[in-house]
């Protein structure tokens, strides 16, 4: 691998993904993984950017394909802890390294610039992730500086479970970690897991300020949930629904990187404005 650091291996199969954050940040620095696990989901899930077509799909992070992974002879494996179970068969094919991002004490989107930096020096492209977060930086400040101007109300983001539950995103998790930066309130106040979420019933929305703006991220699950919700009293009877305070954008990872904070940012903060045009 051209300008690859000592500790890959010139292998013939690239650097493979088991965690789509990495390998969204692998494209963000330019270098696109041989592999990565449930590609066949990404384009639910991740969006954007979008995975190159010649891309291998390994299988899912829980049925992964060591077959097609020896196959391909790679030269590096990018891991989380969460498949720590898995590093001994994983190890046997290629140099295995871990990143962490989600973890107890981590604050997501600040692990994620320090894990950033360690996979562009890992696959040789230091340069390039300097020069990401460099414009990442200033891609969060442009939005810091819109939200101000938008004098932006507190803000909850959810995604559905079912037409009675949902995540809902705060403490130290990506979503809001991304909606500090930019200068959002939460108006979500309880507690989250080092994920970044918790999961509640949905009457629970009822403790959001009365100013609070709900931003769904998709997909929607079930699809017709917000029709089904619409004969719902509870629902209806809820300040953002009666205030028309509610809006659904694309989906973004949840638990991405740097990345996927850039485009939530983005889509929560478009979407703000055009609410309140």
């Amino acid at each position: 691998m051209t300008g690859a650091p000592a500790t890959v291996r010139a292998g013939d199969g690239g650097v493979v993904s088991l965690d789509y954050g990495l390998a969204s940040t692998m494209l963000a620095l330019g270098q696109t993984p041989r592999a990565v696990v449930s590609l066949r989901n990404w384009g639910e899930w991740v969006v954007e950017p979008t995975m190159p077509a010649d891309v291998v799909d390994l299988g899912t992070s829980s049925e992964i394909n060591l077959e097609v992974l020896t196959s391909i002879r790679p030269s590096l494996i990018l891991s989380t802890p969460f498949l720590a179970a898995l590093d001994e068969k994983l190890s046997r094919i290629a140099p295995v390294e871990r990143f962490t991002i989600y973890a107890e004490h981590n604050e997501a989107l600040a692990r994620s610039y320090v894990e950033t930096l360690r996979l562009g020096t890992m696959i040789g492209r230091t340069e390039q992730a300097k020069a990401f977060l460099s414009a990442a930086d200033a891609s969060f400040d442009r939005l810091r500086e819109r939200t101000k101007n938008l004098s932006a109300p507190p803000v909850a983001v959810i995604n559905f479970i079912d037409n009675r539950h949902a995540r809902i995103y705060g403490g130290p998790g990506l979503f809001s970690g991304a909606m500090k930066r930019i200068g959002l309130e939460n108006a979500w106040k309880g507690e989250a897991s080092y994920w970044g979420f918790q999961t509640i019933g949905l009457e629970q929305l009822a403790e959001l300020g009365e100013d609070a703006h709900l931003i769904i991220v998709s997909p929607l699950l079930p699809p017709d949930v917000l029709t089904q919700l619409s004969e719902s009293p509870l629902w209806t009877s809820l300040p953002f629904v009666k205030g028309r305070r509610l809006s659904v954008i694309p989906g973004v990872l949840m638990f991405g990187m740097v990345e996927e904070a850039l485009r939530f940012s983005t889509l929560v903060v478009d979407t703000l404005e055009a609410s309140a045009r």
